[in-house]
């Protein structure tokens, strides 16, 4: 089950790796573009999340109907559902960063192929920041599988989720 786990995620990351060098999504030009409603606007980042909406959104609510995922024991999903400081500060700062130099984290795995000192050197900005959050917070990072989960049906926050879809 492992392999086919691992198997399963690369394909996946293959293809939205695919789908971002498709759609221009690595080039951070296009992101800057967005952003740059007084200038020489380029809508073409809009139409890329709409056209993930349409396919993500109900695909979820149809997934989230299942007992389990395909290939684990249980839904990853989190507990705490509610907005909180730490979200919103999160979610500023990643805005400003991604303002900023026109990557986010998807979009600059899948350009490190490219090589690129920018690229390169956005990535180990990412993981320093990662490892500073931390170091700060106290947080230590564990790599969980959701097919861990001992009892699908026992996860709050699946249950909450599955009831307000259902």
């Amino acid at each position: 089950m492992a392999v086919l786990r691992i198997s399963a995620a690369l394909v996946c990351g293959s293809i939205f790796g695919l789908g971002l060098a498709i759609s221009g999504m690595m080039n951070p030009a296009r992101v800057i573009g967005f952003l740059d409603v007084a200038e020489s606007w380029d809508p073409t980042l809009a139409f890329v999340m709409g056209g993930a909406l349409l396919v993500a959104a109900p695909a979820y609510r149809l997934i989230l109907g299942r007992g389990h995922p395909a290939l684990a024991g249980g839904f990853s999903l989190p507990a705490n559902t509610r907005l909180d400081t730490s979200l919103i500060l999160g979610s500023a700062l990643f805005g400003v960063g991604w303002g900023l130099v026109g990557f986010c984290p998807g979009p600059a795995v899948a350009a490190v192929v490219t090589g690129l000192p920018a690229v390169l050197g956005f990535l180990a900005a990412m993981l320093a920041g990662m490892a500073l959050h931390s170091w700060i917070s106290g947080e230590r990072p564990t790599l969980k599988s959701s097919s861990d989960a001992s009892d699908p049906a026992a996860d709050p926050a699946r249950n909450a989720i599955a009831r307000k879809s259902g």
